[in-house]
């Protein structure tokens, strides 16, 4: 037997995997230690996954799922997506959201988490900064530090309801801005931009000759006014939308997602190219749920009406409980399932990952850190989702208020 003779291996971890964090999973570490140590089940309020609660993939999903296995697909599919996929999602941005996308020009993901690493991938290089939302989705932030470069989050208003501050924005411009991002409906304020917003923000783009980046996975998880894509009054502004089966249909495991590019005339083309070619990489998605999906992106969504009524009794009832309690105060949620509480936190708790994590501690309920959004813009928040039903949101509620009164 080879004998190392006290050699010691040489391991030489990148900063940039050792000093990658995602505040949404991070804090679950906490939460089995909590399980461990007590014997109790946290009460999870972390994560955007309806079916770790009571909901359920539409049945007609399912069986395309089973079925598409059945019927063969189970090889490899194309890197950038089953091309009867890409119709269909071309198909359903225009039915649903009325806008025009090539289905040539777009590349299937898993998730829009994939889509981010692409683009982050592709456009990214050392020094270079990406305009977020702030507070914003971790990934986005992540994965610019990632690849060397700086995410630079613009303001958004609290007070206006998280949308954003175009004057912020266009402060935060420099010429090693390489996009600008866009969340709408957004995650983790459950928030619709403004008409007015988004044409702002498209004239700042045009202005400084900047692709925008629209995130839209919620786009028909809306309460009252409809999500408005950028798309739709962009004009000539280039776009890359990010869309996928997740959310809306209720299927997050799939890990199916698309990410669409939208340009007059073909300047996206070379971040089209070099996104594919990481596909490519990669070599595929899962074809079995590629085919499931494409069942789901032409149906005719009647499965919403059910959701969006049992999502907003829940929205309501958490919006109240929170409002309700000593020193946290909230916005109510226009869209999606999270809402994003401010805290009171003087001098009880030094930042929001302290005070997340005595709630833990105390009462086995799991937030997740405002800071985990955007340090700056998150601070002093954390965030929620109202995904379970309304018995356990009561019940992480009522540990939440008695946990506050000792305080």
């Amino acid at each position: 037997m080879a004998q190392r003779a006290g050699v010691k291996m040489k391991l030489n971890i990148t900063a940039r995997a050792a000093n990658l964090q995602y505040a949404i999973r991070d804090i679950v570490v906490l939460a089995k230690q909590y399980e461990k140590q007590t014997g109790k089940k946290p009460l999870y309020l972390n994560i955007g996954d309806p079916i770790a609660y009571d909901w359920k993939t539409p049945q007609f999903m399912v069986d395309a799922l089973c079925k598409a296995a059945q019927d063969g697909w189970n090889g490899y599919s194309p890197s950038d997506g089953e091309p009867e996929l890409k119709r269909a999602a071309a198909e359903k941005e225009k039915r649903v959201n009325g806008i025009d996308v090539d289905p040539n020009r777009i590349i299937v993901t898993a998730g829009v988490s994939e889509a981010i690493q692409f683009l982050t991938g592709a456009l990214v290089s050392d020094g270079a900064e990406l305009l977020v939302p702030g507070p914003s989705y971790p990934p986005y932030i992540s994965y610019v530090k990632f690849f060397g470069g700086k995410p630079v989050a613009y303001r958004t208003v609290e007070e206006e309801d998280w949308n954003p501050d175009t004057d912020d924005l266009r402060k935060k411009i420099t010429d090693k801005t390489v996009g600008i991002l866009v969340i709408n409906p957004n995650n983790p304020t459950g928030s619709v931009y403004n008409e007015k917003t988004l044409k702002e923000i498209v004239d700042i783009a045009g202005e400084h000759g900047l692709p925008l980046i629209s995130d839209e996975i919620y786009d028909q998880l809306t309460y009252d006014e409809p999500q408005i894509p950028m798309v739709r009054i962009s004009g000539d502004v280039p776009v890359v939308g990010f869309n996928g089966v997740s959310k809306v249909y209720l299927a997050p495991g799939w890990r199916v997602g698309y990410a669409y590019f939208h340009d007059s005339n073909g300047e996206l083309e070379p971040l089209y190219d070099a996104m594919v070619r990481q596909a490519r990489v990669r070599i595929c998605l899962n074809a079995t749920a590629q085919i499931a999906s494409i069942a789901a992106l032409r149906s005719d969504g009647r499965h919403l009406k059910g959701t969006m009524r049992k999502m907003r009794a829940r929205r309501d009832l958490i919006y109240k409980r929170l409002n309700e309690i000593d020193s946290i105060s909230t916005r109510l949620p226009e869209a999606a399932f999270y809402i994003m509480p401010k805290i009171e936190l003087r001098e009880r708790w030094p930042n929001d990952t302290e005070f997340v994590k005595d709630v833990l501690k105390e009462t086995g309920v799991v937030f997740v850190p405002g800071s985990g959004f955007g340090a700056e813009h998150g601070a002093g928040h954390f965030r929620s989702v109202f995904l379970p039903p309304k018995d356990m949101i009561d019940e992480a509620m009522d540990r939440l208020e008695g946990f506050m009164a000792k305080r």
